[in-house]
């Protein structure tokens, strides 16, 4: 038998590739809409158990309540009154609203049907690769700008990587970054008793509408914010977590984990990227199944970077040049 498999299914009318590592009972099912996980299924005590609370049906697919493991580009997460200047032009992504109404989350592409580019495994490992054009001038108010976007999944004995390759194939620079929205659900019980390990020496601080502050001002040392200081492992308790974690500690590998276990049945993860911030979730105001899951988003800058000076060369991207985005999924016990 095969130790890795790639496969092609179906959701109603939507395409999926689906790996399976074989040998660790592992299997991922991935959308072409958005290039969206649906489920990741592992071994448990009672047979197998889906971490990745994400979308259950066709219908959820098309709706995208929650953006529940959302491909976020060309930003992640918020910008402040849907506006932004890049190069001495201000940009506006909702021409025409007003109010409350105004909002710019998440990018551009969670609605797009992407191209399967490759579908394969071997001795070694299965993979998947996304690919689009549906960044280009015109497409999208406010965001003049030409991307192309692959995002490869890998399955394999050390657990699951996102590859993200975003390159700039327009004539001018553009602003542009990668974040991922993933929701885990470790068992049927509250969150409350599941433990968290964030290895962040700072807190993102932010208004009521979750845009940081401005300069350095947003950035709280760890040891100033005690309620949220996540360093070592412990329960979540009653907290309503809604926070960016910034100045990650790499381990020796060069990979950021923040772990998530739950004690009563022994099932821990954990979630690494290699550069970027943390965004932790406790799914307080989702349309479903509030607090029944824990979003641990990594994301390659900070929210509102298109509005921040100290987010500006991270995020620059020149005609002709592309970025690269690691993170990932480990499956640490049982």
């Amino acid at each position: 038998m095969a130790e890795y498999l790639a496969e092609r299914a179906r959701l109603g009318s939507h395409e999926l590739a689906v790996l399976t590592d074989v040998a660790h009972g592992w299997r991922v099912r991935i959308a072409l809409r958005g290039a969206t996980l649906l489920s990741f299924e592992v071994p448990s005590s009672e047979g197998t158990w889906d971490i990745a609370d994400g979308y259950r049906d066709a219908d959820e697919l098309e709706s995208r309540p929650s953006s529940r493991f959302a491909v976020m580009v060309p930003f992640a997460n918020r910008i402040a009154d849907a506006r932004y200047p890049f190069d001495g032009e201000t940009h506006d992504l909702q021409p025409g609203v007003e109010g409350a109404s105004r909002a710019a989350r998440h990018g551009f592409v969670r609605g797009v049907d992407f191209e399967l580019a490759e579908l394969s495994a071997d001795a070694h490992a299965a993979r998947v690769t996304f690919t689009t054009q549906a960044i280009r001038p015109g497409v999208h108010p406010g965001y003049p700008f030409a991307i192309d976007l692959a995002v490869t999944y890998t399955l394999d004995a050390g657990g699951l990587t996102i590859e993200a390759v975003m390159r700039n194939v327009g004539e001018h620079a553009a602003p542009c970054f990668f974040g991922w929205h993933p929701y885990f659900r470790l068992s049927e019980q509250p969150i409350e008793g599941w433990e968290l390990q964030i290895p962040a020496d700072s807190v993102v601080r932010t208004d009521a509408d979750f845009i940081p502050l401005p300069g350095e001002g947003a950035r709280l040392p760890m040891d100033h914010a005690p309620e949220v200081d996540f360093r070592q492992l412990q329960a979540i308790g009653p907290r309503e977590l809604n926070h960016a974690f910034a100045d990650l500690r790499c381990d020796t590998d060069g990979r950021a984990r923040t772990r998530l276990r739950d004690p009563a049945t022994g099932l821990s993860i954990a979630v690494w990227q290699t550069t970027g911030v943390m965004l932790a979730f406790t799914a307080d105001t989702v349309t479903r199944d509030v607090r029944r899951s824990v979003a641990l988003e990594p994301m390659e800058s900070w929210a509102d970077a298109f509005n921040r000076p100290d987010c500006a060369d991270a995020i620059r991207l020149e005609p002709g040049a592309e970025r690269r985005f690691l993170c990932g999924v480990e499956i640490e016990s049982p």
